[in-house]
């Protein structure tokens, strides 16, 4: 005779949702169970668990409508033989897959997930804490970090005054912040002040002039560009090469643009002398909504 493995005949009884509501109503912490309507229990079938943790879980997961207002808590049993230090981490990354799997289903906001170990080792009781903070070196410290509203750094909020005081980040905060609402030309003597004091490498430098004119509401890019080259002089060099290739760029976007339209003129005339669509499409290389357009 064979015989079940351990997890097997765990989720064999577990599957079914009557011993399952008796295993939920008589293990669940009191409040947690007040919040519960167990008539409502249903399974939710589907993997759910990320490919490196599958072959590790049990993957019983449960959702039952809360008995006030609307919305679902999440119930998710794992079933376990041995002890695991880690195993706390390990059911908060279940729960995390099991509210994104809600999130992927529609819904806005993160469900409650409840986690909950079931265990039948040879070590008796259960070696290890099962909260999640106990795996941390330093749980206080973990505790501070998690247990409140994460660090935001809103740069829309912060002064200018402010902000030109952050040293060597001050000029991304600076530009980041106005990057959709102020012409950056207006913010060129900042700029230059800010390059002047902080030295930025080459690449960076590069790189932030190049945000600025691509993505910046910036009324005049030369004239930017020689702003910053005549304040910021040890930038003089880069400003010169960025306004180059800028330039050589700007002609070969102006280039392919003209032939863009020369197409577009070629087709409206085949078009008008009763050329066959379809020969105008092969000709032109145009797609078929910019010829559909032309026959609007």
């Amino acid at each position: 005779m064979k015989f079940a493995h351990h997890d097997g005949l765990f989720k064999k009884f577990l599957g079914d949702i009557r011993i399952a509501r008796d295993f939920l109503e008589i293990h669940l912490p009191e409040t947690l169970r007040q919040l519960c309507d167990f008539n409502t229990l249903a399974m939710e079938s589907g993997s759910f668990i990320e490919p490196d943790l599958r072959s590790q879980c049990s993957d019983m997961l449960y959702s039952v409508q809360m008995n006030k207002g609307k919305g679902y808590v999440y119930a998710l049993v794992e079933h376990q033989s041995r002890p695991e230090k880690l195993m706390a981490f390990r059911l908060m990354r279940y729960a995390v897959a099991a509210m994104q799997r809600h999130l992927e289903q529609g819904n806005d906001t993160l469900p409650v997930v409840i986690p909950l170990l079931f265990y039948q080792g040879k070590t008796s009781p259960y070696p290890y804490s099962t909260h999640c903070l106990d795996c941390f070196s330093d749980p206080e410290l973990a505790k501070s970090v998690y247990m409140q509203a994460f660090p935001l750094v809103d740069v829309t909020v912060i002064p200018d005054e402010e902000i030109v005081t952050h040293r060597h980040v001050a000029l991304m905060e600076l530009v980041m912040k106005h990057i959709r609402t102020r012409d950056m030309l207006e913010l060129s003597q900042e700029i230059a002040g800010l390059l002047n004091q902080w030295v930025l490498q080459p690449e960076l430098f590069r790189g932030l002039i190049c945000y600025i004119v691509e993505r910046g509401n910036t009324s005049d890019a030369k004239q930017f560009l020689y702003q910053i080259a005549e304040k910021a002089t040890d930038y003089r060099e880069g400003v010169m090469t960025i306004a180059e290739q800028l330039r050589q760029e700007g002609e070969k976007q102006g280039i392919e643009k003209g032939r863009h339209e020369a197409k577009i003129d070629m087709a409206r005339q085949f078009l008008a002398n009763g050329v066959d669509r379809a020969i105008v499409k092969m000709s032109t290389g145009l797609s078929d909504a910019e010829i559909n357009a032309l026959m609007d």
